[in-house]
């Protein structure tokens, strides 16, 4: 089979051809007053004024044609330099939040006074009934079993499983997790514990007073967490007729679902004084 290119080539040398016989023929003639000649003038003209509108014609559409096949290209490389610009601009963009999330940890970790490890979280466990994730450093990088975990937004969790270069995370949201606590105001204590969308301060005494609002933080008694980081906030009370301990709810600062790096404190943690209420 012929390419496109070829045919038009070949209709192009023919009519070209084929005018110039009928030329040759018609020159031939120097008084086509009579006879044959001037029968084939007409015929010439016609033919010739065919061919030139044929040629035209195959010109424009091989002109066209060449016009589109460059457009596409252009087309092409618009697109793909539209691509390479967006995917650019997406990389800056997670870079920069990415640096600002470190900027807040680097900030943070100056408020402790003992040597701690930034980690990437690398995994979450899918189950509904424990609120677990993975992170990147572990017994290498000297992480133990019971080393806390924060953010700068407040307390995260403790390591619960380690491995050379990776480590198990209990966050407090699990039902497994507790933290000693203090609602920061009137300095009543509690356990805090986790539950399925919040966690609870339980234990606290009916004679305290504790409103919606109220931050929760750390005590430092329970010897695994420092004194004074912030977990949550009160976003309910229930105080019952009868029994001597409240029903405090209390939303975490951090939101679990976005957290991408941590801080894990080395050893026994506190905070600076100027931060310590």
């Amino acid at each position: 089979m012929f390419s496109k290119r070829t045919v038009v080539f070949i209709v192009i040398i023919t009519l070209v051809t084929v005018n110039i016989i009928l030329l040759s023929i018609a020159s031939q003639r120097h008084h086509p007053l009579f006879g044959p000649g001037r029968v084939a003038i007409p015929l010439v003209a016609t033919f010739q004024k065919g061919a030139s509108l044929s040629i035209r014609f195959i010109k424009n559409i091989w002109r066209h044609y060449f016009f589109l096949i460059y457009v596409s290209k252009e087309n092409e490389d618009l697109k793909k330099s539209l691509s390479d610009a967006l995917k650019k601009n997406y990389e800056l963009k997670e870079i920069a939040l990415a640096n600002k999330r470190l900027r807040q940890l680097l900030h943070f970790q100056n408020t402790l006074d003992r040597p701690v490890i930034s980690a990437e979280i690398i995994g979450k466990d899918p189950s509904p009934w424990y609120k677990t994730i993975m992170v990147d450093k572990g017994s290498s990088e000297g992480v133990e079993k019971g080393f806390p975990v924060v953010i700068a937004e407040g307390v995260a969790g403790i390591i619960t499983d380690v491995a050379a270069h990776f480590a198990k995370v209990l966050l407090i949201i699990d039902q497994n997790s507790a933290v000693d606590a203090l609602i920061q105001k009137t300095r009543a204590r509690g356990v805090l514990k986790g539950g399925p969308d919040k966690c609870y301060l339980q234990y606290v005494l009916r004679k305290h007073e504790v409103t919606v609002g109220d931050t929760v933080i750390t005590s430092g008694l329970d010897g695994v967490f420092p004194k004074g980081l912030r977990i949550g906030y009160v976003s309910g009370v229930i105080k019952h007729n009868n029994g001597i301990f409240q029903e405090i709810s209390v939303t975490p600062y951090i939101d679990f679902e976005k957290i991408e790096e941590v801080l894990i404190i080395l050893n026994a943690p506190k905070l600076k004084a100027e931060n310590t209420p």
